[in-house]
């Protein structure tokens, strides 16, 4: 049976905190969205974010009415940001947890332990048929709680398994991955994957075949100030398709 071909949704955020270092127009989040695209993304994720640190309003209009590929809004659960997305209507939207402190996204969002005040939230997203994604950690209860509330699609947490170096703990944490992917495929959600994957990491999240879709950006864009982002997305695809194509191999 030929796998599934695994999307690669590319996370323009930090072109946008590049170019807010300086408060010029440059470098272009929305030119980067395009040069993505023609380098072989299936997707571009952007993250507008409360604070507004690296995209901002505009850039979302701006790539909703500019790329042709499909948009994913990543955004905390509040009224002003369900608000947002009902007016621009983003073919998804991403549920993450928000802090003002944090540097990045530190965990996935509390599902079980948020359900009752995030159903009004999901609601009106889900019935404007906006496909919404919770972003949470590898938890079989994270999981049916998202499957509770309607959400179609669930992106599992991946920074743990990332971050860890003894070869050992990497492996526990992918386990986790691994039977969350499953657990999810078998309750009827779709499953994707992402933050912190790198060259080094993607492979085997790559191969898990109920994952069908991966966002990566904070590495590409970092490996473009090398490479440039054309070759850094071409060969994260390359090393992606090389990881699906072993499935079959496999089995």
């Amino acid at each position: 049976m030929t796998p599934r071909r695994l999307r690669l949704g590319v996370n323009i955020d930090h072109v946008a905190t590049l170019r807010n270092a300086r408060g010029t127009a440059h470098p272009d989040p929305v030119q980067a969205a395009i040069l993505a695209a023609a380098a072989g993304a299936d997707g571009i994720t952007a993250h507008l974010r409360e604070d507004r640190r690296h995209i901002r309003d505009r850039d979302i209009e701006r790539l909703r009415a500019e790329i042709s590929l499909p948009l994913n809004m990543e955004m905390a659960a509040t009224e002003e940001m369900v608000a947002i997305a009902l007016r621009l209507r983003p073919h998804a939207v991403c549920v993450v947890p928000e802090k003002r402190e944090e540097r990045t996204t530190e965990g996935g969002l509390d599902v079980a332990g948020h359900r009752e005040s995030l159903r009004p939230l999901l609601a009106p997203l889900i019935e404007a048929g906006i496909r919404v994604s919770l972003f949470v950690e590898p938890d079989p209860r994270q999981l049916d709680a998202a499957r509770d509330l309607r959400a179609p699609v669930v992106e599992l947490h991946t920074g743990a398994y990332c971050d860890v170096e003894d070869g050992t703990a990497r492996s526990v944490e992918l386990a986790r991955i691994i039977a969350a992917a499953a657990h999810a495929e078998a309750i009827g959600l779709e499953c994707h994957a992402g933050h912190g994957l790198s060259f080094d990491t993607v492979s085997p999240i790559a191969a898990i075949p109920s994952i069908v879709e991966l966002n990566i950006g904070h590495f590409l864009i970092g490996e473009s100030i090398f490479t440039g982002l054309d070759a850094a997305i071409r060969q994260m695809r390359g090393r992606m398709d090389e990881a699906r194509a072993s499935i079959g191999l496999a089995s």
